[in-house]
């Protein structure tokens, strides 16, 4: 009686798997305009994908500015300071002196950082304290100049 119970089981499984392999035999082939939107799709996805990279890359690229030696922020003699920041294509300059912060907007080009400053144009450089003028940046080594006597340092 054992066995004939185990062969009802087994006949009920070869069943249900002899119906499944027929509803599947009866299922349409995908057709190539279906595997042509199925592929854009995942074309689509990829591209997604491909477009978030170029943006995190840029990102990463404008973090990593720093490359050009101009990004963050400079100290300068008395509490003053000159912070370096890019915006897309141009860089925000904020130069804090004893009258408070102002903002430029400036441009690198080959020979540093063109801001223009009450109608006159200056390009921040690099420099060691020597070349800032400033006795109190003397001994730096890493720093920007502005203008005769004006500069700012990160050591």
């Amino acid at each position: 009686m054992k066995n004939l119970g185990k062969m009802a089981a087994m006949a009920s499984v070869m069943t249900a798997l002899a119906a499944v392999l027929a509803l599947s035999a009866c299922s349409p082939k995908p057709s190539e305009a279906q595997m042509a939107a199925s592929q854009a799709s995942e074309s689509a996805a990829m591209s997604i994908t491909a477009a978030e990279a170029a943006s995190q890359a840029v990102a990463g690229a404008m973090a990593s500015v720093d490359a050009t030696g101009y990004v963050g922020k400079w100290t300068g003699p008395e509490g003053t300071s000159l912070t370096v920041t890019p915006a897309g294509a141009t860089y925000e300059v904020i130069i804090t002196n004893l009258d408070g912060p102002r903002t430029f907007t400036g441009t690198l080009e080959g020979d540093g950082i063109h801001i223009v400053r009450d109608a006159a144009p200056l390009v921040i450089h690099k420099g060691d304290g020597q070349a800032t003028g400033m006795k109190w940046l003397a001994e730096k080594k890493d720093c920007l100049v502005v203008a005769a006597n004006e500069g700012y340092c990160k050591d």
